[in-house]
C-alpha cells in the first residue's frame, strides 16, 4: 500500500509534466523551429521512463525491506476497499489513454499509459497481498511488490529506447520503409526509387525521396507525378506525414549519360 501511494505521487508529477510538455510539443511549426517541436514528447517519455524506474526501485527496496523486517498489515478489510477503488479508477484512465494512443502514437502517453498499467498491477498486488495476509501469508505482499517493480523497470527500459531512437532520428520500421517504397514505385511514370530516408519527430513521419522518372518528361507534369505518390503514401498511413521528394531522371539515376535532343 505504501508503495502503491508512493507511485502515485509520481504519476501525478509525471502526469503534470506531461500536460506542460505535450501542450508545447503540439505547436505548429515556426521560425526557429521549421520542423516542430515534436521532439519535446520524447525528451518527455524519457522522463517519464525515469519517474517509472525510480517508483520502481523505491518499490523494491521497500520489498526487500519488508521481506527483512516483517510487518503484520492490520486494517485488511479496509486495504481490499481502497485497492478496488484505485482499480476502478486507474482503469478508466488507462481506457481514455488507449484511445489516444492508437491515434497518435504519442511517446509521451504511451509512457504514462504504462505507468498507469503498473498501477493497476500493483493495486492488483496489494487486493491479493492483504486478502492472503488476512489468512497468515504474510510474505505475499513485499514478493508481489518487487515482482511489479521487476515489470515497472523492465518496460521503462522500453519506453527510454524508444525516446532515444526518436531523438536520435531512427528509421522508421523496414515494413513502413517497404510499404513506402512500394507505394511510390507502384505509380505508371515512376521508374524506380532511391535515397529513401525516414525519421519521427513526435505524431510526425519525417520522409524524403528520389523518384526516377522519364529523361523527357515536362517539370509540370513531374511535379504532378511527385504530389501524386506523396498523396497515396498519405493515404495508406493514414497519419500526420512530412514529405520530400526530389525527381531525377532516369537515365542519371541508373548512371548513364542522358541522350542530347
Amino acid at each position: 500500500m505504501l508503495g502503491s501511494l508512493t507511485d502515485s505521487l509520481l504519476d501525478i508529477s509525471a502526469s503534470l509534466m506531461n500536460l506542460f510538455v505535450l501542450s508545447y510539443a503540439l505547436r505548429p511549426a515556426d521560425d526557429d523551429h521549421r520542423f516542430g517541436h515534436g521532439k519535446a514528447e520524447a525528451l518527455a517519455g524519457l522522463g517519464q521512463a525515469a519517474f517509472i524506474a525510480g517508483s520502481a526501485s523505491l518499490l523494491a527496496f521497500h520489498g526487500v525491506e519488508r521481506i527483512i523486517n516483517p510487518t503484520q498489515i492490520p486494517h485488511s478489510l479496509f486495504g481490499v476497499w481502497v485497492s478496488l477503488f484505485a482499480i476502478v479508477c486507474t482503469l478508466l484512465v488507462v481506457a481514455v489513454q488507449y484511445q489516444v494512443v492508437k491515434r497518435t502514437q504519442s511517446i509521451a502517453i504511451k509512457a504514462d499509459s504504462l505507468h498507469y498499467k503498473g498501477d493497476i498491477l500493483l493495486n492488483l498486488a496489494v487486493l491479493v497481498a492483504v486478502l492472503l495476509n488476512f489468512y497468515g501469508i504474510g510474505y505475499a505482499d513485499p514478493i508481489f511488490a518487487i515482482a511489479v517493480a521487476m515489470y515497472l523497470l523492465y518496460n521503462s527500459w522500453d519506453i527510454a529506447k524508444e525516446s532515444a531512437a526518436h531523438l536520435m532520428d531512427k528509421e522508421l520500421p523496414d515494413d513502413e520503409k517497404a510499404q513506402i517504397v512500394l507505394i511510390a514505385s507502384s505509380h505508371e511514370d515512376v521508374y524506380g526509387v532511391h535515397d529513401l530516408r525516414t525519421r519521427q519527430g513526435g505524431k510526425i513521419k519525417f520522409i524524403q525521396l528520389h523518384l526516377e522518372l522519364d529523361d523527357d518528361m515536362p517539370l509540370m507534369r513531374a511535379h504532378n507525378v511527385a504530389d501524386e505518390v506523396v498523396a497515396s503514401i498519405k493515404e495508406e498511413f493514414e497519419c500526420e506525414m512530412d514529405i520530400l521528394i526530389h525527381q531525377d531522371p532516369v537515365s542519371l539515376a541508373l548512371g548513364n549519360t542522358p541522350v542530347n535532343s
